[in-house]
C-alpha cells in the first residue's frame, strides 16, 4: 500500500499506519532513522495533522517508533527477544543474539531484606542478603535495570566480585557450586518513570516490561529475587504454548 483512498472502507490514519509499517518491514526506513514530521505527512498523504498523529501515536503504542522530546519520532530498533523456556541469564540472552552484553554496576551491598524479599527467599525480613543493582546493555545500549537479592552461606564474598566483567550466574555456578535448577518468573506491563528514563536513557513515560524472578537450587531452595525493568521498545519476551490433547 502506498496510497490512500478517500472512499475506501478503512480510515485514513490505518492507512498511513499500513503504509508507515510497510516501509520498515521493506527498510525503507531504518531502526534508529527520525521519521518524517505530521506535517510533512499530512502535507503527502492529503489529510489533517490530527490524523497522522493517530498513525504515528499508534505506531508508538506498538513499539515500532519511539519519540524522542525535542527531536521527532524514530523508527525503533529491532527489538531482543529473551526466551521464557530455559534458564538462562542476560549475558548468556544477548551472546546468544551475536551482540556484545556489557553490565554496569550501579551499587552493591549486604542489606536488610524487607518483607517481600524475604517472603520470595524463604528468610526472616531484616535478615542481610547480597544485594546488587546493574545496568543492562547490549552493543553499547542500555536495555535494563536489574536489582538482585541473594542469599545463600558466604554470598558476602560476592562484594569482593567484578561483576561488570562476570557474569553472576556463571560465577554462583563455577566458583560457589550453586548450581541454578529452576526459576519462577512473573512479568507485568508499565511505563519509565524518570529516574528510570534517565538510565535507560528512554523518554517518561515509554512502554516498560517489569519482571520478578525466583531462582531456585536444587531441593527446591530459592537463592534469588531478581526484579528487573526493561525498556518495552527494545525488548520482548518469547514463548511456545501447547495445547494438552484432550481424550473423550
Amino acid at each position: 500500500m502506498s496510497t490512500i483512498y478517500r472512499k475506501g472502507p478503512l480510515p485514513r490514519y490505518y492507512q498511513l499506519k499500513e503504509i508507515m509499517r510497510e516501509k520498515i518491514s521493506n527498510r525503507d526506513w531504518q531502526p534508529g532513522q527520525l521519521i518524517p514530521s505530521e506535517r510533512e505527512l499530512s502535507e503527502q498523504y492529503g489529510m489533517s495533522r490530527m490524523t497522522a498523529r493517530q498513525a504515528i501515536t499508534e505506531l508508538v503504542n506498538e513499539g515500532l517508533f519511539y519519540r524522542e522530546q525535542g527531536k521527532g519520532t524514530f523508527v525503533s530498533r529491532h527489538k531482543i527477544t529473551q526466551q521464557l523456556l530455559h534458564l538462562t541469564g542476560f549475558t548468556e540472552d544477548i551472546r546468544a543474539r551475536g551482540q556484545r552484553p556489557s553490565t554496569k554496576v550501579l551499587s552493591m551491598s549486604m542489606s536488610p531484606a524487607d518483607e517481600k524479599t524475604a517472603d520470595y527467599l524463604r528468610i526472616k525480613p531484616g535478615q542481610l542478603v547480597f544485594t546488587l543493582q546493574r545496568l543492562r546493555l547490549a552493543d553499547d545500549e542500555p536495555l535494563a535495570i536489574e536489582v538482585s537479592h541473594l542469599n545463600f552461606i558466604g554470598c558476602e564474598k560476592l562484594l569482593e566480585e567484578d561483576l561488570e566483567q562476570h557474569s553472576l550466574y556463571q560465577l554462583l555456578e563455577t566458583r560457589y557450586g550453586m548450581i541454578l535448577i529452576e526459576a519462577e518468573q512473573e512479568l507485568e506491563a508499565g511505563l519509565i518513570s524518570s529516574k528510570e528514563s534517565e538510565k535507560l536513557k528512554v523518554p517518561i513515560g515509554s512502554p516498560a516490561l517489569y519482571t520478578r524472578r525466583t531462582a531456585y537450587i536444587e531441593r527446591n531452595q530459592p537463592i534469588e529475587y531478581a526484579r528487573s525493568i526493561y525498556c518495552g521498545r527494545k525488548y520482548v519476551f518469547y514463548t511456545s504454548l501447547k495445547r494438552e490433547q484432550l481424550f473423550s
